[in-house]
This record gives C-alpha cells, structure tokens and sequence, in this order.
C-alpha cells in the first residue's frame, strides 16, 4: 500500500460460495493480511485442523457458524459480531457455515 486511502463494503457484492468457500484479501502490510472469506455450508474435512503459523483474530459479521479449538470440551457457536482470537499454532476447524445466509468472516493474520 503507497498511502492510498481504500474503502469498500464487507457485506455488499459476496461472491457465490456454494460450491466453495470464497477469500478476498483486503490489505496485506509487513506482519498483517486482512481478508473477507466467504462461506456458505463449508467445513474443515474429517480429520483436518488448521495449524498456522500466524496469530489469526477472526469476527464473524453475517451468518453463523461453529468452531472447534483444540484442547476446548465444547465447540464455539459464533453469531454475528462474534469474536476469537487465535495464537499461532493454536489448532481449530470449522465444524459448520450458515448457507443463507452465508457466514461472512473478517479475518485478521498477525505475524
């Protein structure tokens, strides 16, 4: 980014998620990405955990979704204006996505 000033509407224009979950990056700087990823009836597969190497602060803004974070007994319903913030290498999946609604998700890597 040279210093532009750039705007937009995170819940306007979403691309069609159905037949898989959609990102758009944002905004990338040194040790931040910012993206809109849109989802509408994904889930991590059987078996599978998300392992970054980044610290991930995730806001869900529309739809629903769940969120299973290792170590947790009990997985994470998030509704709108629902918040996690995840450590680096802090394993967790998505266990379901809103359809239609489609869960829209404002992501945040740090690191």
């Amino acid at each position: 980014m040279t210093g532009g000033v750039h705007a937009g509407a995170l819940l306007s224009g979403l691309p069609d998620a159905r037949a898989e979950e959609r990102t758009t990056q944002l905004l990338s700087l040194p040790g931040a990405r910012i993206e809109r990823i849109v989802s509408a009836g994904q889930a991590s597969p059987d078996g599978f955990w998300y392992d970054q190497d980044q610290a991930e602060f995730v806001v869900l803004l529309a739809g629903s979704a769940s969120l299973r974070i290792a170590g947790e007994t009990v997985v994470r319903d998030l509704g709108p204006g629902d918040y996690v913030f995840l450590p680096a290498h802090r394993r967790h999946r998505v266990e379901r996505t809103s359809v239609m609604p489609p869960a829209v998700w404002l992501a945040v890597h740090l690191g």
